[in-house]
């Protein structure tokens, strides 16, 4: 059995450099899509753009984030980046600003953070399953045989009932289980593509996430195995982590991926990127966090559908600031 999984990558120096890229990206945006961006500053900004392939990186990301925000483009932009600009001189009101900005794209204030850059694969394999939830959506189902399933934001899941087994496929996003007694006696199993886990009558928690399967278990045991015929059983109150070539050792199980089916994101003693990832997934837009904040420890409880109210929190707390260069993009940084 492997244990080439890894859940919580650190923060390196080509992180740092790639953050910076991305920064820079986002300001030579805001300034080119501005109604006074003069030939001096794009001749700076190609010779920007020419400096390294990082650079290019990042704006092809930048670019291709905000194709996303059509809203903002057809009439609104304009008006949007003057608010930002208005913003970064200081004006006062600046919640009459980001106000202006939601109105400038034609959403509520609480709105124009609902926007999410969403990967075309897994929103592929979202439109052929027969449950979906949209970001920041959560939703509950009852299965034939009286099986609870929670579906978290953004999660596409697929149900197989035969007569020889009742099977779940979650192509994207997290789900909680509380299965149900069959009175046939069929195998109750959850496949993503990383492998299948059986329970064994229990109520445990998949979260596919990219590049892995992460398994919690808070009743009973749950048996995995994964593509690569790697097994691993795992009883109550532990965790797991799976790829396609291995499985990562034992852990107690994380309350968090118990506690969003309440509306809440619990931090246990976890890094601050851990966090707002996290709370990224029921929110919109690019949302960075600064390297040298990223690693800050963080517990409390937080609201999973309240994205500004979390970020207060944190600010209460913690030595950061927010930073929004375009209504899409924010940024977690230190406190000056």
């Amino acid at each position: 059995m492997g244990s080439r999984v890894t859940t919580a990558p650190a923060t390196t120096g080509s992180a740092a450099a790639d953050y910076q890229a991305l920064e820079a990206a986002a300001a030579w945006y805001a300034t080119l899509h501005g109604e006074t961006a003069s030939a001096a500053e794009r001749q700076a900004w190609q010779a920007w753009l020419k400096q390294s392939e990082a650079h290019a990186r990042a704006w092809a990301h930048i670019e291709a984030v905000s194709q996303r925000f059509a809203p903002l483009r057809a009439g609104g932009h304009q008006a949007a980046l003057a608010g930002i600009k208005a913003a970064r001189r200081g004006s006062p009101g600046r919640r009459q600003v980001l106000a202006g900005l939601a109105g400038a794209a034609g959403l509520g204030l609480a709105g124009w953070l609902g926007w999410r850059h969403t990967a075309l694969p897994a929103a592929l394999l979202a439109w052929g399953a027969d449950y979906r939830t949209a970001i920041g959506e959560q939703r509950q189902i009852t299965l034939a045989d009286g099986s609870q399933v929670w579906l978290n934001t953004h999660t596409a899941l697929s149900v197989d009932y035969r007569a020889e087994a009742r099977l779940l496929r979650l192509a994207a996003g997290e789900i909680l289980i509380q299965t149900g007694h069959d009175p046939h006696g069929r195998p109750f199993y959850v496949d993503t593509r990383h492998g299948r886990m059986q329970a064994l009558g229990t109520r445990f928690s998949v979260f596919h996430e990219g590049g892995q399967t992460r398994l919690n278990v808070f009743e009973s045991t749950v048996e995995l195995s994964n593509r690569a015929g790697d097994k691993q059983r795992v009883d109550a109150g532990q965790r797991t982590a799976f790829n396609a070539d291995g499985i990562a050792p034992i852990q107690p199980a994380e309350r968090a991926r118990e506690a969003w089916r309440r509306g809440l994101v619990v931090a246990e003693n976890i890094s601050l990127q851990v966090l707002i990832d996290d709370l990224a997934r029921y929110q919109g837009g690019h949302i960075s966090v600064a390297p040298e904040v990223a690693g800050l420890s963080v517990m409390g409880v937080y609201p999973a559908h309240d994205f500004e109210r979390a970020l207060a929190m944190l600010e209460n707390t913690l030595p950061i600031r927010i930073r929004r260069p375009l209504p899409w993009w924010m940024t977690v940084e230190a406190r000056p």
